[in-house]
C-alpha cells in the first residue's frame, strides 16, 4: 500500500508568511521624565539645580533691629548621557534565498529592543532611590510576606505620605503610579476602584493607563521592576513607583534619545567587504536619567496575589 507516510519525498510543511505578531511591553517610564536638550558640541554632563525652601520666619522683628537674614542653599544635580545600541548582520546568502523579508523583520526588532532598552535604562533608575515603603511595614524587601499586597488601605497611606511630603500631582490633582498587571489584579479588586473607561470621556487617558483610586491614576506594564525569591518564604517582591511632578529627568543631546535606524548596504564596508558579503541593521541613541527629587518619587514594595492559570 502506497501512503503518504512512507514517503517522505511527497511530505511538505506549508510555511505561513504572515510573520506571528510578538507580545511587547508597555514602555512608559521615558513618557514621565522632564525632557531636557543638551546643545551639539556642549558636552555630555547637564547640571541640574534646586534652589531649596527657606525655613519659616516666625520669630517677631525687634523694633529697629535687622534680623540676621537667610543663606540660601542649592543642590546641584548632574547626568552624564551614555550611549546605547545594537546591530544585527544579514548576509548577501540570507537576504538572496530566504524565505521572510529578512531585512524588514530585523529593524522592526531592533526598534522594538531600542525602546525597550532605553525604557528599563530609565526604570532603574528610578527604582533605585532610597524613597520605598513596604507593605506590611517590616523594615526591608526581606520581611515582605505573601499576605502584604497592596490594596486600597495601602494607596491611601501612599497617598498621605506623598501629600505630607508637598509632593505636587504629576497630572492634574492625582499623582501617578506605574504598576505591574500582577499588582493591579489586586488594587482593582478594591471597591472605589474606577476604570479608565469610565472617566475616558471626561480626560484624555494617558498611554497604559488602566483606572484611578485614592487620587492616583495608574499605569500598567510588564516592566516594573520584581525581585525574584526576595521576600519571606521565596515570595515574589513587585515595585510599584509612585511620582508626582519633577520627579525625574530624562536629558539628551540634540534629540539623540530618539533611536537612530542605522542600515549598511550589501558592500558599503570597501576592502573590509572585498565581496560584498555582509549587510547589516542597527540602531543607537544617547540618554540619560536624574532623580530630580527623591520625594518625588515613591517605590513600594509588595507581595501580588498570582494565581495559577
Amino acid at each position: 500500500m502506497q501512503t503518504y507516510a512512507g514517503h517522505a519525498t511527497q511530505q511538505k510543511t506549508f510555511y505561513d508568511r504572515t510573520l506571528l505578531e510578538r507580545l511587547l511591553p508597555s514602555l512608559v517610564f521615558m513618557n514621565w521624565g522632564q525632557k531636557r536638550g543638551i546643545p551639539k558640541n556642549e558636552g555630555d554632563t547637564i547640571n541640574f539645580r534646586r534652589f531649596n525652601r527657606l525655613g519659616r520666619a516666625t520669630t517677631p522683628l525687634q523694633e529697629g533691629i535687622t534680623p540676621a537674614g537667610r543663606q540660601v542653599d542649592i543642590t546641584p544635580l548632574t547626568a552624564t548621557v551614555d550611549q546605547y545600541g545594537d546591530f544585527v548582520t544579514i548576509t548577501d546568502k540570507l537576504d538572496l534565498v530566504g524565505i521572510d523579508p529578512f531585512l524588514t523583520e530585523t529593524i522592526e526588532l531592533l526598534g522594538e529592543q531600542a525602546g525597550e532598552t532605553l525604557d528599563v535604562v530609565v526604570r532603574d533608575v528610578v527604582a533605585a532611590g532610597s524613597n520605598v515603603y513596604y507593605v506590611g511595614g517590616g523594615p526591608d524587601r526581606g520581611d515582605i510576606t505573601d499576605a502584604d499586597i497592596l490594596d486600597g488601605a495601602t494607596m491611601r497611606r501612599i497617598r498621605q505620605v506623598m501629600a505630607r511630603n508637598n509632593v505636587k500631582p504629576a497630572s492634574g490633582k492625582d499623582y501617578i503610579a506605574f504598576i505591574h498587571p500582577d499588582v493591579s489584579y489586586d488594587i482593582m479588586g478594591d471597591s472605589a476602584w474606577i476604570n479608565a473607561n469610565q472617566y475616558a470621556g471626561t480626560q484624555a487617558l494617558f498611554d497604559g493607563e488602566i483606572g484611578r483610586l485614592y487620587g492616583v491614576r495608574y499605569i500598567e506594564t510588564t516592566l516594573c521592576p520584581i525581585w525574584e525569591e526576595a521576600g519571606v518564604g521565596d515570595e515574589d517582591v513587585y515595585g510599584t513607583i509612585i511620582i508626582g511632578s519633577n520627579a525625574y529627568g530624562v536629558p539628551d543631546i540634540a534629540g539623540s534619545a530618539k533611536p537612530e535606524t542605522i542600515v549598511k548596504a550589501l558592500g558599503s564596508a570597501g576592502t573590509a567587504d572585498p565581496l560584498d558579503q555582509r549587510a547589516s541593521a542597527g540602531w543607537k541613541a544617547m540618554l540619560a536619567t536624574v532623580r530630580l527629587d527623591e520625594l518625588c518619587i515613591l517605590r513600594v514594595e509588595s507581595a501580588a496575589s498570582v494565581g495559577a492559570l
